[in-house]
C-alpha cells in the first residue's frame, strides 16, 4: 500500500471496554477484544485495582486504566457507605479518562468494577453498550441498561431487560480455541470413559466431597474404564487424591488446567456449575453435562442458565440439595451404560451452540458506531 493510500484510509476510532474481575465478565471481554482488534479498532480497558495489568491475552496487550469501585452489597451500613464513596470517586476518575480519550463508545460487561466507567459514559452522553452474560440480568446491568444505546444478550429475552432499549441476541463470546471444537466428532468410548469435573472457586469444595464418594458407588466395570480429570482447590488436592484411593479409576487432579480445549474435546461427560461462560463453552464443545447450579448465585441465575442446555436435551440438572453421592452414582451409571445416549446429547447441544458470538457482537457494535456518525 502506498503512503497516499494509507493516508486516505480512515482510522477506526477508540472503543473502551470496562469489566469486573470474574471470569464471566472477563472471558467475553477478552473474546470481543480479539475480534475488534482484528478489525482494526483501538481499544482500552477500564477496570479496578484488582484487574489492572492482571489480565492475560488480548486484554493485557491494550492500555489498562484503574478507577476506584466498590460493591454496594455488604455486611454493614459503614461498608456500603465506603463503597458508595469509592464508586462516586471512580465515576469522576472514569469521566476524566473518557474526556481525554474521546471513545466512540463504551462497552460494559457487568460487575461492580464496570459501574464507574459505564456511569461516566451515561453522564457524558457517550454511547454505552451493555453485555449481559446471564439469563437473568445482573443488578449492575439492570440499572445501567435503562440508559444504554444497545444491550447484547447471551440468552434470548434475559429477565429484567428494559423493553424500550434496543437489544440483540449475540450469545456468549467464548475463546476461539473452544468454539472451534464444535465440528469435532464425539470421542469413542471403546478405549474407556472420561469424566471432566470443573468446580471453580465456588464449586470445587462440594464437588471434592460428593464426587469421590459417588465414584466409590459405581459398578466395578465402570470404575475400571473411568478416567477422571478434576479441578479442585489447591489445599484440597491431597484429600481428594486420598478419597479416590479406594476406587479403580485413573485420576488427574489440579487447581488449574491450561489445556481446557483438549480436555473438552476428549471427555465424554462433564460435571460443572452453570455460569454463562461454562454453559456456552460446554455447548460449543458438544460435551454432555451434569450441571449443578450454584444456589447462592444472584437471583438464582445459574438455574435459569441451565435451560439453554436442558431445552435441547444436552445435559441433566441436579440441584445442590439433591446432589448426593447416591443420586450422582445413579445418574453416572445410567449415562455411562448408554454411550449412544451420550453421543446423542452431544449432537443435540452442538446444534444449539452459538459459536460466532464475538463476531455477532462486533458487527452490532460497528453498526451502532456507524449509525451514530
Amino acid at each position: 500500500m502506498t503512503q497516499t493510500e494509507n493516508h486516505n484510509t480512515p482510522q477506526k476510532p477508540l472503543i473502551i471496554l470496562t469489566a469486573g474481575g470474574t471470569g464471566g465478565h472477563v472471558f467475553p471481554a477478552e473474546s470481543l477484544a480479539e475480534e475488534l482488534l482484528k478489525r482494526g479498532y483501538e481499544l482500552a480497558l477500564v477496570t479496578d485495582a484488582r484487574g489492572k495489568n492482571n489480565y492475560r491475552g488480548k486484554l493485557s496487550e491494550i492500555t489498562n486504566y484503574s478507577v476506584c469501585s466498590g460493591a454496594l452489597v455488604g455486611k454493614s451500613k459503614l461498608f456500603k457507605l465506603k463503597s458508595l464513596i469509592k464508586t462516586c470517586f471512580g465515576i469522576i476518575q472514569a469521566a476524566f479518562i473518557l474526556l481525554r480519550k474521546k471513545p466512540a463508545c463504551v462497552i460494559g460487561f457487568g460487575g461492580y468494577a464496570s459501574f464507574p466507567c459505564s456511569m461516566a459514559a451515561i453522564l457524558l452522553g457517550i454511547d454505552l453498550v451493555i453485555h449481559e452474560q446471564n439469563s437473568v440480568m445482573s443488578r449492575t446491568n439492570r440499572f445501567l441498561s435503562k440508559y444504554a444505546s444497545l444491550i447484547a444478550q447471551s440468552f434470548r429475552n434475559a429477565k429484567y431487560t428494559p423493553h424500550h432499549i434496543k437489544s440483540i441476541l449475540t450469545g456468549m463470546p467464548i475463546r476461539r480455541s473452544i468454539s472451534e471444537l464444535n465440528g469435532n466428532p464425539f470421542p469413542a468410548t471403546t478405549d474407556g470413559l472420561k469424566l471432566l469435573v470443573i468446580g471453580g472457586s465456588q464449586g470445587a469444595k462440594i464437588f471434592s466431597e460428593i464426587i469421590p464418594a459417588a465414584v466409590k458407588l459405581l459398578p466395578s466395570e465402570i470404575q475400571n474404564k473411568l478416567s477422571i480429570t478434576q479441578q479442585c482447590r489447591e489445599c484440597d488436592i491431597p484429600s481428594v487424591e486420598n478419597q479416590y484411593k479406594d476406587t479403580s479409576c485413573r485420576l488427574t487432579v489440579s487447581h488449574f488446567f491450561s489445556n481446557m480445549p483438549e480436555l473438552y474435546a476428549n471427555s465424554h461427560l462433564i460435571i460443572s456449575r452453570a455460569g454463562a461462560s461454562s454453559v456456552f463453552e460446554i455447548a460449543a464443545a458438544g460435551l454432555p453435562s451434569i450441571l449443578v447450579p450454584l444456589p447462592t448465585a444472584a437471583d438464582d441465575h445459574q438455574t435459569a442458565n441451565t435451560k439453554y442446555i436442558t431445552d435441547f436435551k444436552g445435559g441433566i440438572v441436579i440441584t445442590q440439595k439433591e446432589f448426593t453421592p447416591e443420586k450422582l452414582a445413579q445418574t453416572l451409571t445410567k449415562l455411562f451404560n448408554r454411550p449412544d445416549e451420550l453421543a446423542q446429547m452431544s449432537l443435540s447441544i452442538r446444534r444449539a451452540a452459538i459459536t460466532n458470538a464475538a463476531e455477532r457482537f462486533a458487527d452490532a457494535v460497528e453498526q451502532e458506531i456507524i449509525a451514530r456518525r
